[in-house]
């Protein structure tokens, strides 16, 4: 497969600034991302380019933040060698860690969770899916019906499973996550983890105890209302992929005017992660 490489150095902004480009980039179809000295790059399959929405993203880049970026087609590489090179494993609350098959294992944590990344979102590092595997851990999900929206490489599905779920839907839009969740759930010997290909319209006619949703501001205000009708009473909700100042405010308002109470937070480095109930 031919991928484009995009080269963004970055000539003035916040850590923050540069982790959002990051995140609106993976919505355009980017899936690998490597630091370098001045900034960051980039990878897309070739065919997945969408140049229009490159260019319109950088033309509205946040205030104080400005890049200059170069666009190139590489070589073909062995993209998931790339990924092992970049994946280090990971310990969260003492209780989980969260390795890929060429690292040695660590029986003595409570919860173990094996990841092949695949190139799809979501192996623990990044700082809203470690508050989501916080909140996990802290929460009861004992014989609970749970959603993963948006998930990724299911990591989250197989800590709720992990954790006593009685059965976990994952759900996202893109097939390479679809697949990754399937691999990682058999590496994982869960076998409670339904997965379906799709959006928000997958979930008409479903009921969850609790629902989790590591995604980004503007999908989470779309969704919200289905989440509202997806979730029973006193049913627990955790939203991530935004920051505090910025998106909390807004994410709380919608959320409250949907029936869920605001019960708590969590921030990291300016990224924000929430827990409502639905009343």
């Amino acid at each position: 497969m031919k991928y484009i490489e995009v080269i963004f150095q970055m000539l003035s902004g916040e850590e923050w600034q540069k982790d959002l480009l990051v995140s609106d980039l993976a919505d355009i179809g980017f899936d690998t991302f490597e630091d370098t000295e001045s900034g960051f790059a980039a990878y897309v399959p070739a065919a997945n380019l969408d140049l229009q929405a490159l260019e319109t993203l950088m033309l509205n880049l946040d205030e104080g933040l400005e890049v200059d970026y170069k666009v190139q087609e590489i070589e073909n590489q062995n993209w998931n060698k790339l990924w092992e090179s970049n994946f280090n494993p990971i310990e969260v609350g003492g209780q989980c860690y969260v390795r890929a098959t060429f690292h040695d294992a660590k029986p003595d944590f409570p919860y173990e969770i094996i990841i092949d990344p695949k190139m799809s979102f979501g192996t623990g590092h990044h700082q809203t899916t470690s508050m989501m595997l916080q909140y996990i851990l802290e929460n009861d999900f004992e014989g609970k019906q749970v959603l993963d929206m948006g998930c990724g490489t299911g990591i989250l599905a197989i800590l709720a499973s992990k954790k006593g779920a009685n059965a976990v839907l994952a759900v996202d839009y893109d097939e390479i996550c679809v697949d990754s969740v399937i691999e990682n759930r058999l590496l994982n010997t869960v076998d409670n983890i339904e997965t379906i290909c799709g959006s928000f319209e997958v979930l008409e006619g479903r009921i969850f105890d609790t629902i989790l949703a590591n995604i980004n501001r503007n999908i989470l205000l779309e969704q919200l209302p289905q989440y509202a009708l997806s979730i029973n009473k006193n049913g627990e909700l955790y939203l991530s992929g935004f920051y505090e100042q910025e998106d909390l405010a807004m994410l709380g308002d919608t959320a409250e005017s949907l029936g869920f109470e605001f019960i708590s937070k969590k921030v990291l480095n300016n990224w924000c992660a929430a827990k409502f109930v639905k009343r």
